[in-house]
């Protein structure tokens, strides 16, 4: 199995690349993980993620920066299908647009606007960080949070959130003064607001599931 992790200058690469490499051990399948930056890679990638940490229109102004690779990602995951996973920021650009710092287009493949975290407690700081419990939002779960139960720790680092004007998109949240996106998707898209990185089980088992997971087997 072949995943690209995609390098536009945001993120701690590495760490994700070892937790896919932690995620697979004992599967029967070989994983071959790619961190790169050309737009070429996507073609021989069965599956396809996209870091984030930063300002969303940092994040989104660095993709575009990397010649051909908006293009290849609108081929290969809307246009082909391949499993996406796009993680905190990485997350956010799947949305039509963010707020942060102004008003700026994302790659809008998920009906929503990216937001700030407003608790509705004035004590909660923000950015919201640290670890929080997730509340999967639909019976059953989507496949790649199988095994993820409500009340499940994951560790968040972010002021912004994506608010996605689909309920049905929507597949995980966390309570900060207030319901905040935790993980959204539809089709062969899943982003998680959380770090799976560094959410250490928890983490592990959500990108296991998505090295197993068959979009075309999941409904939405």
């Amino acid at each position: 199995m072949s995943v690209v992790i995609i390098d536009y200058g945001s993120g701690n690469l590495r760490s994700a690349a070892k937790a896919f490499e932690r995620a697979a051990a004992g599967s029967a399948r070989e994983l071959r993980i790619e961190v790169t930056d050309q737009a070429s890679a996507l073609a021989r990638a069965e599956r396809i993620v996209l870091p984030g940490v930063g300002a969303f229109a940092d994040c989104m102004a660095g993709l575009e920066r990397l010649p051909g690779m908006r293009a290849a990602l609108e081929r290969d995951v809307i246009g082909r299908g391949k499993p996406f996973l796009g993680i905190c920021v990485g997350m956010q650009l799947m949305a039509e647009r963010g707020h942060e710092h102004g008003v700026h287009e994302g790659l809008g493949w998920i009906e929503g606007e990216v937001v700030a975290v407003a608790p509705e407690d004035r004590s909660l700081k923000v950015p919201h960080m640290g670890w929080n419990q997730l509340s999967i939002e639909h019976d059953p779960p989507h496949p790649v949070l199988a095994g993820l139960g409500s009340g499940s720790f994951a560790y968040f680092v972010h002021s912004y959130h994506l608010r996605c004007r689909r309920a049905a998109d929507r597949l995980a949240s966390t309570d900060y003064g207030g319901p905040v996106s935790a993980v959204a998707g539809r089709a062969n898209l899943i982003g998680t607001q959380f770090h799976p990185e560094k959410s250490q089980a928890v983490g592990l088992r959500l990108i296991a599931n998505f090295l197993r997971w068959r979009p075309d087997e999941t409904a939405g």
